[in-house]
């Protein structure tokens, strides 16, 4: 009887051990041991309309990005990634009309295009652009709204192209 429930005991914990299931979400997949390094560009503003701290707000954004979500090593040239682009659109427009005909919200966006190499792995380049929009009452001026919603937005961005960059699922 002893022996039987020794092997029993055996067999559980032999399959208790192989059926282990563990997870990692560090939010990329990246082969590291084939990509160590990623060169990020600056984003120069290639829009009529500017708001003068949104580029360097970009920048910094995207590159704590990839600082706080990958082991890569940001290098100035010769990286195994690339990401090179410029910020082409900052528009606001006419979202909705109230019902006495004037405007009730604007919507503003932010556009911009990705150049993305992976020297490692060519099949993984592509150039596209990328939009975020957010809406604000038209009762606000937008010069009181306007670091609060591009700050959403440049976060936004910035999810949109890592996601597209290294988070291949």
């Amino acid at each position: 009887m002893r022996r039987v429930i020794y092997i029993m005991l055996c067999v559980m914990a032999l399959s208790a051990a192989s059926c282990s299931v563990s997870y990692k979400f560090n939010m990329s997949s990246i082969d590291y041991t084939k990509v160590k390094t990623i060169q990020i560009a600056e984003f120069p503003i290639r829009s009529s309309y500017v708001w003068g701290p949104m580029g360097p707000m970009f920048n910094n954004r995207l590159k704590d990005q990839f600082a706080d979500h990958t082991k890569l090593s940001q290098v100035k040239r010769n990286g195994d990634l690339k990401l090179e682009g410029e910020i082409t659109n900052y528009t606001q427009r006419n979202k909705s009309v109230s019902a006495e005909g004037y405007s009730a919200q604007t919507e503003l966006a932010i556009t911009v295009n990705v150049r993305f190499t992976n020297n490692t792995n060519h099949l993984e380049d592509f150039e596209k652009s990328f939009t975020a929009t957010s809406t604000y009452e038209t009762t606000q001026s937008l010069a009181s709204v306007q670091e609060q919603l591009v700050t959403e937005m440049v976060k936004d961005l910035c999810d949109q192209i890592f996601n597209a960059a290294v988070a291949n699922w």
